[in-house]
């Protein structure tokens, strides 16, 4: 069990600082203001008219770094900061967000992949790491029977969640690629600008690497001390 709790702390110290360097790198590049004028919003539904989306909506949403494309309602979620601010950081997320909605206008095949895992994933990831504690448990309390295949089950829960973590990674990597393309090319931003939108993504992009390494981790250890007490 120690041995768990240094993963995870190892896991969460490295999360908290990609996420700590993310947050300076959009504060840093909210202070470069577009030539162009344009804000997040405006942004958004070019890249959209562009690629002849009509039927996708770009929507304000409260907090900060909330954005996201919400593909049931067809929506473009842009934080408050991100729908009105005119810099490089908030063109480098609402063009992102965008770039989730052109997957889904093209049937990217990772984007259908996730979403489809999305209600499964919403169920049962919460009660994943419950089973297998509490199938260890039994199984040293009453014998390895029953407490297994409670672990088992609780360790299938956890590599479906492991699953989703990496199918995220290509459907937000392609995202920030069809954002920065599309950038260019349309010649939205000058170079300074534009370097400052590829590098906010890369560090957004960050965010999900260290959480889909920390879930297979995770994943990896609760198998060892599930499979690793059987003869």
């Amino acid at each position: 069990m120690l041995g768990y709790y240094l993963l995870i702390g190892i896991i969460a110290l490295v999360s908290m600082a990609v996420s700590s360097k993310l947050k300076s790198k959009f504060k840093h590049y909210s202070q470069v203001h577009l030539q162009n004028g344009m804000s997040g919003a405006e942004i958004a539904e070019k890249m959209l008219a562009d690629h002849g989306i009509y039927d996708v909506k770009v929507i304000s949403t409260p907090g900060m770094l909330t954005d996201h494309y919400n593909p049931a309602k067809k929506t473009v979620n842009l934080s408050e900061a991100v729908y009105s601010q005119r810099n490089a950081a908030a063109a480098a997320v609402a063009a992102h967000e965008c770039g989730h909605a052109v997957q889904h206008a093209k049937a990217y095949s990772w984007l259908t992949m996730r979403s489809k895992l999305v209600p499964v994933v919403s169920a049962t990831s919460g009660m994943s790491q419950w089973l297998v504690f509490g199938g260890l448990i039994l199984g040293a309390g009453v014998g390895l029977g029953f407490g297994f295949y409670i672990a088992v089950a609780g360790l299938i829960f956890m590599a479906l969640a492991t699953i989703f973590s990496f199918i995220t990674l290509p459907v937000e990597y392609d995202a920030s690629n069809r954002a920065l393309a599309w950038l260019k090319n349309k010649h939205m931003l000058n170079q300074q600008e534009y370097e400052g939108a590829e590098d906010a993504l890369k560090w957004a992009a960050r965010t999900y690497l260290v959480a889909a390494l920390g879930a297979l981790a995770s994943l990896l250890y609760w198998a060892l001390q599930v499979f690793g007490g059987r003869d």
